[in-house]
């Protein structure tokens, strides 16, 4: 295990991963997302274990197939010991059970391995955004705790709470662009379809997909490194622009 000290406004966290050398590429991938730092690594459930005792992380991402422990009998043992932490799945475990029992122990998302550093980037970016809203909600209605309950599965309006730079046309433009595709788009071939340029169109793609809009699979060619391939989700879905209601009606 490893550990290293920061800044109070940091999230910090803990790797998960029997695999020395996935757990370092994890390690790497998170410490390029502001504001997340990596205080440890562990690579068994008992280190895991261990770790959070010791180091008090905010997030854990955690494998399942761990030597010792299945990953979410982690879980348990952490809330017994009192530690309130959150706990993100990173694993290959596509079995439905597995799914489901990381559902019922409150993780915060399920991700699958392989994936690329943009995957796990949108998420940390939204869990960050999550918990920021539940850290400073103060609950004073019935409306706030809704607020709080809904807040990880509601998509965000893109429109109304765009990041600094973007503009409510150019994203009003990409989401009908990806509304009316048949089947998904490519950051390329949503640049052709919209006319903005290619970075723009990305840019834009990779918001909807931060805050739940869009979903992203990977393409994989003979050579280098795969395509990312948007698609709106659903219909009735997401951004809340002009184009929502015509695409209900569809």
């Amino acid at each position: 295990m490893t550990a290293s000290t920061g800044t109070t406004d940091t999230i910090d966290v803990l790797v998960v991963d029997d695999d020395f050398m996935v757990a370092r590429v994890h390690r790497a991938f998170v410490e390029r997302v502001a504001p997340f730092r990596v205080v440890g690594v562990a690579h068994t459930g008992e280190q895991a274990a261990l770790a959070v005792d010791e180091l008090g992380p905010d997030l854990v991402l955690l494998d399942l197939y761990l030597p010792d422990l299945f990953g979410l009998d982690v879980i348990p043992r952490l809330r017994t010991a009192g530690h309130d932490c959150d706990v993100m799945v990173i694993s290959a475990a596509r079995e439905a059970h597995a799914v489901r029992g990381a559902a019922r122990h409150g993780v915060v998302d399920y991700l699958l391995k392989p994936f690329d550093f943009e995957d796990l980037r949108v998420r940390l970016e939204r869990y960050a955004v999550q918990r920021g809203r539940l850290l400073a909600t103060v609950v004073r209605s019935q409306a706030d705790v809704d607020r709080v309950l809904a807040g990880a599965a509601a998509p965000a309006s893109a429109v109304g709470a765009l990041p600094k730079g973007m503009s409510v046309e150019t994203a009003e433009l990409i989401e009908r662009t990806l509304r009316e595709a048949d089947g998904s788009l490519s950051a390329a071939e949503c640049a052709t379809l919209s006319g903005v340029s290619r970075v723009s169109a990305r840019r834009y793609l990779e918001h909807f997909h931060t805050i739940g809009s869009a979903d992203v699979s990977l393409r994989y060619g003979a050579t280098g490194r795969p395509e990312r391939r948007y698609r709106f989700r659903g219909r009735s879905e997401g951004l809340r622009t002009g184009e929502a209601a015509r695409a209900q009606r569809r």
